[in-house]
């Protein structure tokens, strides 16, 4: 739903001054979203409600009210103030904009304050589901929540025009909230109007959600910047960082985040029983099937980025121009994929080892590199010619386009990201002296001879079905992708299983496993 929303948005704008605005609108409200919410609410409510449940249900339903009438207060207050103020803070947001865009911005920011207010009254809604299972509404309410976002862009956007995104953003956090209360009352929850700030519960959430906060403060902080030096940039050079970075982090939670959550409970429960060998043994598993997975997938994505950006974006009002920065700049994040992917593993295993600070302390470290990193390359890619630009569009075939400006967000990111993932994964080896390293170099190399000829095939594929098909349809762009994919993967699974790779084993009996089910 994600991927046909980026579509209708691209095709109903394409990368320009609209969605520029729209995209800058976000970063306030989820800013709170992210201190409050992802870092405070989601975090800490579940293992508390937990407890609670275990001694008294009584006592957990009055936690779980003290909680949302708490938070619900909290965000209101903090929006309140950032809405008078918003004017003021998208001054240092979007620097570049003229005082029209920035007057549009400030109205929109105003709007979705409401997103974050939904969503924090979600989220407990959401820990309620969790603790019983019902996982089936929880896992609607995302996709609800682009729905609502693809209405306004259908029905809204035509009658209030950029406005009609803004309210298809409300109604989305609306559905998302909405979905899950009847499961929630149905699980046993019911509402009291209890307001006690001083709820021995209340007091834990904060002391848990402090070292979490930081972390996504500072996350969120860097997207800020990237924000504010974008809108320096040619008008559109928000947009195409966004739809770029939608796009690369869909591997990376199908994979990374999916397999990271996952493993976490069995992670936690092995080193808290004292099974330290076991811990290793699960640790070094999954860490491998997520390479097995990502390398090929990081090298498909960088071989077939045109072709999928102009699927998924390629239609409307979004031009060739804006096609191929976005294609070039998912081209970069495809080279820091493996460690985007393997970043919610690391950190979960310090989570494992009731180490939350260490995370906190690296990702704050990767995000100030990343700032600069953002300055440094917006530097070096202005509008003269040097050795450092030159590659850049030799590598990523741009020769022609003048202002590659916005490829500093992704290139930044990305060694970053790396600088990230070998800072957590030395630290750990230091805390944990046997993870198996020789396993990780063998399975490594396995897997890197077996992408030599999928990469091969892959582009053979690609020549050869362009010159079968008309590249200028969707359903020729479609055919040449799929046909590429499909013998990509095949050769690479078929090297893996002549160089026996474990990985391709587990994989294998996974398969085998859901299919005798």
């Amino acid at each position: 739903m994600g991927l046909i929303r980026d579509r209708l948005l691209a095709g109903c704008f394409g990368a320009g001054t609209e969605l520029d605005i729209y995209f800058a609108a976000f970063r306030i409200p989820d800013f709170v979203y992210g201190i409050l919410i992802t870092g405070g609410i989601v975090a800490a409510f579940l293992p508390l409600f937990s407890e609670y449940f275990q001694k008294g249900k009584e006592k957990a339903w009055e936690l779980t009210n003290n909680v949302l009438n708490c938070f619900l207060i909290l965000l209101i207050f903090i929006c309140a103030i950032l809405f008078i103020f918003t004017p003021q803070i998208l001054n240092f947001i979007v620097p570049g904009f003229t005082i029209e865009e920035k007057a549009i911005t400030s109205a929109l920011t105003r709007i979705m304050f409401l997103s974050p207010i939904f969503f924090g009254i979600s989220a407990i809604f959401s820990g309620i589901l969790h603790y019983f299972n019902r996982f089936l509404v929880y896992s609607l309410a995302p996709i609800l929540y682009n729905l609502g976002i693809i209405l306004g862009i259908l029905f809204l956007v035509p009658i209030f025009g950029i406005f009609g995104l803004a309210y298809g953003v409300i109604l989305g956090a609306l559905c998302h909230l909405a979905i899950q209360i009847p499961s929630a009352i149905s699980a046993g929850f019911h509402y009291k109007p209890v307001f006690n700030f001083r709820f021995p519960g209340i007091k834990r959430i904060f002391k848990l959600m402090i070292p979490r906060t930081i972390g996504t403060a500072a996350s969120h902080l860097n997207l800020i910047v990237i924000t504010a030096l974008a809108s320096t940039l040619i008008p559109g050079s928000i947009a195409i960082f966004n739809f770029s970075n939608n796009l690369q982090y869909f591997p990376v939670g199908i994979i990374g985040i999916s397999f990271a959550i996952a493993a976490f409970p069995a992670l936690s429960k092995t080193w808290v029983n004292g099974q330290k060998e076991k811990f290793s043994e699960n640790f070094s598993s999954v860490f491998k099937q997520i390479l097995f997975l990502i390398i090929p997938i990081s090298l498909l994505i960088f071989l077939l980025r045109a072709q999928i950006v102009r699927l998924i974006l390629g239609t409307g009002q979004f031009g060739w121009l804006e096609t191929r920065l976005t294609a070039a700049s998912l081209g970069i994040f495809s080279l820091g994929l493996f460690a985007s992917s393997l970043v919610p593993l690391l950190a979960r295993a310090f989570f494992s080892l009731q180490d939350t600070k260490t995370p906190v302390i690296i990702g704050i470290i990767s995000i100030v590199l990343n700032v600069a990193l953002c300055f440094l390359f917006t530097r070096f890619l202005l509008n003269f010619s040097n050795i450092f630009q030159e590659f850049l569009r030799n590598f990523l075939k741009l020769r022609e386009i003048k202002n590659i400006q916005v490829l500093s967000f992704p290139l930044a990111l990305s060694i970053s990201g790396i600088f990230n993932f070998s800072l957590l994964f030395c630290f750990l080896n230091k805390k944990i002296s046997y993870l198996r390293l020789r396993e990780f170099l063998l399975s490594f190399w396995k897997i890197f001879i077996s992408c030599f000829p999928m990469t091969f095939f892959t582009y053979f594929t690609l020549r050869i079905v362009a010159n079968l098909v008309n590249m200028n349809t969707f359903f020729g762009v479609f055919f040449q992708t799929i046909a590429a994919l499909l013998i990509g993967l095949f050769v690479y699974l078929l090297a893996a299983f002549f160089l026996k790779s474990p990985e391709f084993e587990t994989f294998k009996s996974s398969i085998l496993r859901r299919f005798q089910k």
